[in-house]
């Protein structure tokens, strides 16, 4: 067993911590724009979701693989949602048009908490992942005093 591969499951834990921290933070911008009727962009803000991608196949394309252990998660890019906007009537709001209509975000605030509630269970289990490899070490470590 080589160095590397003792140390590749904290690598793919620490992408995984990565790739939730943004992820989390895609999903509290939708939730603080939900209400958002205008953007620099013009109209009403548009969700956003956090692909990602695994970092062992885009290894294995490239040849830079050598060994099968697993190499973790990259975030490939944040796209925004193609959905249209919900128009709801209220003829008091600045951004109504002539017939009493508003569009605003198609953002259902309970489905981010749902989200956001995911994201954090799975950062949770790559933090717990990264303390039981320190605690491994640190008894390893007391075996060969």
């Amino acid at each position: 067993m080589s160095f590397d591969s003792v140390f590749s499951s904290l690598s793919v834990s620490g992408s995984g911590l990565g790739a939730e921290q943004a992820r989390m933070k895609a999903i509290a911008e939708n939730i603080a724009n939900a209400n958002t009727t205008r953007t620099p962009e013009g109209g009403p803000y548009r969700r956003q979701r956090v692909i990602f991608a695994s970092v062992l196949s885009s290894a294995m394309r490239s040849g830079l693989q050598r060994s099968p252990a697993p190499a973790g998660v990259r975030v490939a890019g944040v796209v925004r949602s193609t959905e249209p906007p919900i128009s709801i009537f209220d003829p008091d709001h600045p951004d109504a048009d002539k017939t009493g209509h508003v569009a605003v975000p198609n953002i259902s605030v309970p489905n981010e908490m749902i989200d956001m509630i995911a994201a954090a269970r799975s950062y949770e289990a790559n933090l717990a992942a990264i303390r039981n490899f320190k605690t491994m070490v640190s008894k390893a470590m007391s075996i060969l005093r």
